[in-house]
């Protein structure tokens, strides 16, 4: 498919590009829109058992569309309800489908970017990587997300000096405070993001779903309640075929096969 999103499904994974090179990936309408497609069809295939979102061209994304938000004053509230609706969709199908899904950024991520590397489940980035925060810079605050995955990665203070003071991180700067899973060579960030979502693809796909449920209410509920949350997701885990066969090999001794059922 062509667009400023493409997907390709291979091996188990779905292949996620951001591909609008010339333009720096930005954040529009149109984006957001086939974003949210995209993220959808990657919830519905049964072939897709991760998700890696990568993006061609020399940056990441540069953020938000400034071109087409410059056009009409009047109509700005207009783009922005506009584009966050498929944003927030693709943000939500992203954080709730079974498969894991990784983000690999490279040079820069501005805005959504980082917001959309938060909300991911691994986050690997480029040693020469920026994250840039860059809503207030512009007057405005955050979406994509935000204001719920960034504390919960880096924390609340953390977040609001981020964004409040308009921060630039270096990925060894978000590597330690958590925004980033791994740091790797520049050269290596595509290897390396292809065969953590090629290890990722081989495994429970159904009990790495409960997983990311568990960790999006956990800070909703009491202790009590989330183990309850816990037990009842352990026990919906244990009627997958993915648990008989890791039960039933590894009590014989052999390594099983998932199969993402």
């Amino acid at each position: 498919m062509s667009g400023p999103v493409v997907l390709t499904i291979r091996d188990g994974v779905g292949h996620v590009t951001l591909d609008r090179p010339d333009r720096g990936n930005p954040f529009d309408v149109e984006f957001c829109t086939e974003l949210s497609r995209v993220a959808t069809t990657c919830d519905e295939s049964r072939d897709v058992r991760a998700v890696l979102i990568d993006a061609a061209g020399p940056y990441f994304t540069v953020g938000a569309d400034l071109k087409t938000m410059t056009r009409d004053r009047d109509d700005l509230p207009v783009f922005i309800k506009n584009a966050t609706v498929g944003l927030h969709s693709a943000i939500s199908r992203f954080a709730r489908m079974d498969a894991p899904v990784i983000v690999a950024v490279h040079a820069l991520a501005v805005g959504g970017g980082v917001a959309l590397s938060a909300a991911a489940d691994f986050c690997l980035a480029a040693r020469s990587a920026r994250f840039y925060a860059a809503y207030t810079g512009i007057g405005l605050l955050c979406d994509g997300g935000g204001s719920t995955f960034l504390p919960r990665r880096i924390g609340a203070r953390r977040t609001a000096e981020f964004l409040m003071r308009n921060q630039t991180w270096t990925a060894a700067q978000a590597h330690e405070r958590g925004l980033v899973s791994d740091v790797v060579d520049d050269g290596e960030l595509p290897g390396a993001a292809l065969a953590l979502a090629a290890e990722l693809a081989q495994g429970p796909t159904r009990s790495f779903g409960e997983i990311k449920n568990l960790l999006l209410s956990t800070w909703e509920q009491p202790i009590e309640a989330q183990m309850e949350l816990e037990a009842r997701a352990m026990a919906r885990a244990c009627r997958t075929e993915d648990a008989w066969a890791g039960v039933t090999e590894v009590a014989a001794r052999r390594v099983p096969r998932f199969q993402g059922r």
